[in-house]
């Protein structure tokens, strides 16, 4: 089995809500990916940020620690993914990646509902605590 360091962020919105992407025609799950040979995860974060929503300015606001889950094409690749909580004043999310066709805003309420992978699921509903409080 094929191990593999990933990176990616929680992104807030000035309204409290939280940017996911679509993978593929029905995975919806945070921006991350692969980092790349000699690139640290925080720099690798914002790479896949980029590249799968279109936002240009994220400011870190924590590191949210790493978990593990299985990911890739018949889930035949054990990923340790690196997250970060990022902030942005942004609000047009426009993916550049052609995997990642599709990003929206969701309410924090609604994401874990929205992502498909249970262990997305769960690293975000421990995570609740340490998001910015909504604005109504």
């Amino acid at each position: 089995m094929q191990k593999t360091q990933a990176a990616g962020g929680v992104i807030v919105n000035a309204r409290g809500e939280v940017a996911l992407v679509k993978n593929g025609p029905t995975f919806w799950g945070f921006p991350k990916g692969h980092m790349d040979l000699g690139e640290d995860a925080l720099a690798a974060a914002v790479r896949e940020i980029h590249e799968e929503t279109g936002l240009h300015e994220v400011a870190l606001v924590k590191d949210l620690g790493t978990y593990e889950r299985m990911g890739g094409l018949a889930m035949k690749e054990a990923k340790q993914i690196h997250m970060y909580l990022f902030s942005t004043k942004e609000e047009t999310l426009a993916p550049i990646d052609p995997s990642n066709p599709e990003a929206r805003w969701v309410k924090v309420d609604e994401v874990a509902q929205t992502l498909s992978n249970a262990i997305d699921r769960d690293f975000f509903v421990a995570i609740i605590p340490m998001l910015p409080p909504q604005n109504p």
